[in-house]
């Protein structure tokens, strides 16, 4: 063999060898996470069969990633849902009990989902609003101090919403000004997002990055082109305005909306549930905006091929059905989320009707990531769903709200009142949850294997030592 000859052997291996330990790096590679956390969104948008709904970016995500379609949250309040899900522990009476919980004073041994990250080598940051309270269980969770935006959620561009002030300092509910999205505190967690991305970008480093956005919680304030998406005469009102039929007493709705002023509107009037909606929908499409700018960076920087996205309200939330604004309680609307979770190399596309809950989430990017998790978690992973969207995974899901414990199934939602109360709502027959049929003989079989199930994920709950 000739030197030119040898040559050309020696640069064919060369290249060989090169594209050989890139194609290792690549199946080595830690997949990123990016997680983001909306307040207060419920199942309301188009992806899920809401076409009032203008999602057209997380629509979009949808189509390229698993939509859990019967997904729900462990506690039904912020504080609670939040320190639930990042510990993978579950709510007690004691335990993430309501918007003031704290995982740090809860379970201070717990090992959090992004400390677990953190220790196996990621970068882990948190924008905006993850945990309720930033500084909780920081050192251990984050890589730096969790960054906050210097402008309140409460923050008002127009002056007429803090003309009356509540008891609570909360001025109006609603305003429309015409501003730059720039102006509300949402639009800066995403900005801050996309420079955290465009940083890893460079750095190569595994991350764990954490965004939490804080509409559509109230008030529900937003640029006024969003609200413009929306005519206030088309919107389409819940007809279900009355309680529940055999509702037990101690079944309340959130009282959290009457800490705002409401103008010239009227609670119970078409005309304020109109607003209230213009104003949830508006908020939901202008926080679309901002995801699918933080999307779109993903995309342009290259790194969606190795990172697992996520979307994941904290809790549900009434539209006014039943005469409930808010969440904080074991109704259907209060406690069914939006997941939807795209990772790569995994299925695109599809719906999945499984049960998951929020504590699920924590094991299951464990999984994914081959990061090792505590084995005192409560969830389970749902990889396999990731993989086969039609196949089964729990029978039921749990979860509760001060006074009250629920199991939801695949066709009823079981509520127990410390009082004794009980609600049973048949969800296939009557999905809305208009009559609690506890009572009808018809399901007193069913009502004890509901009972039962319940008394199991209690004794679950309460085994976290």
């Amino acid at each position: 063999m000739n030197n030119r000859n040898l040559k050309v052997v020696l640069t064919v291996l060369l290249v060989s060898a090169t594209y050989f330990m890139h194609g290792v790096e690549a199946q080595s590679a830690k997949p990123n996470v990016l997680f983001i956390a909306i307040d207060d969104l419920r199942p309301e948008l188009g992806c899920y069969g809401a076409p009032q709904v203008k999602s057209p970016n997380i629509d979009q995500l949808a189509a390229e990633a698993i939509v859990f379609n019967r997904a729900y949250c462990n506690v039904p309040v912020c504080g609670a849902s939040r320190a639930s899900l990042l510990t993978g522990i579950l709510p007690t009476k004691t335990r993430f009990v309501d918007y003031l919980a704290k995982a740090e004073v809860d379970v201070p041994n717990a090992q959090t989902l992004p400390g677990v990250f953190k220790e196996a080598g990621y970068t882990c940051i948190s924008n905006g609003k993850i945990f309720h309270y930033n500084k909780d269980a920081q050192d251990k969770s984050w890589s730096q101090k969790p960054w906050m935006p210097d402008v309140s959620h409460r923050a008002s561009f127009d002056p007429a919403s803090t003309q009356e002030l509540t008891k609570s300092g909360n001025g109006r509910v609603y305003e429309a000004p015409e501003v730059e999205d720039s102006v509300y505190p949402d639009y800066k967690i995403a900005k801050k997002t996309i420079s955290d991305l465009q940083r890893f970008k460079v750095s190569g480093e595994p991350f764990f990055l954490a965004c939490g956005f804080f509409r559509p919680h109230m008030p529900f304030y937003a640029p006024k082109k969003y609200w413009d998406l929306y005519k206030r005469d088309a919107i389409e009102i819940a007809q279900n305005r009355y309680r529940p039929e055999n509702a037990p007493d101690a079944l309340k709705g959130s009282g959290e909306f009457r800490t705002y002023t409401f103008g010239t509107y009227t609670p119970n009037t078409d005309e304020f549930h109109k607003m209230m909606r213009h104003g949830y929908y508006a908020c939901v499409s202008y926080v679309d905006q901002l995801v699918g700018e933080v999307l779109s960076e993903l995309e342009n920087l290259g790194l969606e091929e190795n990172t697992i996205v996520v979307i994941w309200g904290d809790h549900g939330w009434h539209l006014g059905e039943h005469e409930f604004w808010g969440k904080h309680n074991t109704l259907h609307n209060a406690l069914q989320v939006p997941l939807i979770v795209k990772v790569p190399g995994k299925a695109q596309g599809q719906h999945t009707q499984a049960l998951v809950e929020s504590v699920d989430i924590y094991p299951t990017l464990c999984d994914l990531a081959n990061v090792p998790a505590p084995d005192y978690i409560m969830g389970e992973s749902f990889k396999s769903i990731l993989d086969d969207p039609n196949q089964h995974f729990r029978d039921a899901v749990y979860a509760r709200f001060k006074v009250a414990d629920a199991i939801v199934s695949q066709d009823f939602n079981y509520s127990l009142y410390e009082n004794g109360e009980e609600m049973l709502y048949n969800l296939k027959l009557d999905p809305e949850e208009n009559m609690n049929v506890v009572s009808e003989a018809t399901y007193d079989k069913l009502l004890e294997e509901m009972r039962n199930a319940l008394k199991a994920k209690q004794n679950q709950a309460v085994n976290y030592k």
